[in-house]
């Protein structure tokens, strides 16, 4: 028996006006998800269980076959894992989100966020950017003194570990989920007031470096968003989880172009298969992910493909490139579907909904809380 299983990240969503009070779902022409649902048994059920954030994290761990209350440590830990970063006992480590904020020289605290991903920087202009951070004499002394180091990444998501360090005293907010509102509410805080500073000052000393740096200035007189800030979120400590194989008596591969669905793949003993051209964005190579998955299926039982470009163009506010991303998902599956599926809607806001069958598993991310991403305002 073969097993696929399909994540559309970020797909479901609450109705939006713009299109005629439907969901993107509802709205986009997806012929082949629809024949899963129509042939299938409607159920749900629920992935993100409370208190646990209702996040990809949470989710895609319980999809997995992990549960959440058991292994879930934090979100950075799994990511770290995906690039091959050893954490030892005593280590934490923090997604260090390359951003861009309000331009200018005004107080830090008063900038607003204007992008959690720097405009979806990538490749070279990323590591450039912490080429910077790292080579300035201030910043990386100020790293040292807190036992910190930043992992260069060819992408918005770099990420951080500080050794001897315990983060649950501090809150960490999720920039993506606060875009246009001012930081100074936003900053690192709780009740370790002393580790909260640590992190807060390096952010806005790193907002010092980056404002006029010659790599920021490049991107804007490119007429992109420049990155002249980074975000830490997403703390977490080491963490196990079960071997895959052991569990459930067969191998697996996992197409993925984000460094969390690899990595929980990895905890779990399965091969991270990588692709050329995977951007985790709308302009990311389908065709690739979809040759890869048909060729992992050759060897394995079990694969899991993730799409994260839904996901991604609802942070940007991008509708039209959603409903897009949707409809590329649903029209280019590596095979046809089974006759036979079954169909598991969540209820909103902290669960996601599924479609299973002996041979596919469907799975598109239930919407947040609040007012539809996709109507975020200016």
């Amino acid at each position: 028996m073969k097993y696929l299983v399909v994540i559309g990240d970020g797909m479901a969503d609450n109705p939006v006006e713009a299109l005629g009070g439907k969901t993107p779902l509802e709205y986009a022409d997806i012929p082949t998800i629809d024949s899963l649902a129509a042939r299938g048994t409607v159920g749900s059920v629920v992935n993100c269980p409370k208190p646990l954030p209702a996040g990809s994290e949470t989710a895609i761990l319980s999809i997995f076959g992990c549960d959440p209350l058991k292994h879930f440590s934090g979100r950075s830990p799994m990511e770290a894992a995906a690039i091959g970063l050893r954490l030892v006992p005593g280590d934490a480590a923090f997604r260090c989100n390359l951003v861009a904020l309000e331009p200018g020289d005004q107080p830090y605290e008063e900038k607003r966020i204007l992008s959690h991903s720097a405009g979806s920087i990538a490749g070279q202009d990323a590591l450039d950017v912490v080429a910077a951070l790292n080579s300035d004499p201030e910043f990386s002394a100020a790293l040292r003194a807190a036992d910190m180091y930043i992992d260069p990444s060819p992408s918005f998501r770099p990420l951080a570990v500080k050794h001897h360090c315990d983060p649950s005293g501090v809150c960490f907010i999720p920039p993506h989920d606060h875009l246009g509102e001012v930081i100074g509410p936003l900053l690192p805080s709780g009740k370790d007031a002393a580790l909260a500073r640590v992190f807060a000052d390096l952010m806005r000393l790193a907002n010092r470096v980056l404002e006029h740096h010659p790599v920021t200035e490049k991107r804007r007189a490119e007429g992109k968003l420049g990155a002249n800030g980074i975000w830490f979120w997403a703390a977490g400590t080491a963490m196990q989880l079960p071997d895959f194989r052991e569990e459930y008596g067969c191998g697996g591969a996992v197409i993925s172009a984000v460094p969390l669905c690899h990595g929980i793949g990895v905890l779990r003993g399965l091969e991270m298969v990588e692709v050329e051209g995977a951007t985790g964005e709308i302009d990311t190579n389908f065709e690739g992910k979809l040759e890869a998955t048909w060729a992992s299926l050759q060897k394995y039982d079990f694969v899991c493909l993730h799409l994260e470009a839904p996901d991604e163009c609802t942070h940007n506010g991008d509708l039209k490139g959603k409903v897009q991303a949707i409809e590329w998902l649903a029209s280019r599956p590596p095979q046809p579907p089974p006759p036979r599926s079954q169909c598991l809607p969540g209820p909103p806001p902290s669960a996601y909904g599924w479609s299973r069958s002996p041979q596919w598993l469907w799975v598109w991310e239930r919407p947040r809380s609040g007012a539809s991403p996709g109507l975020r305002p200016p």
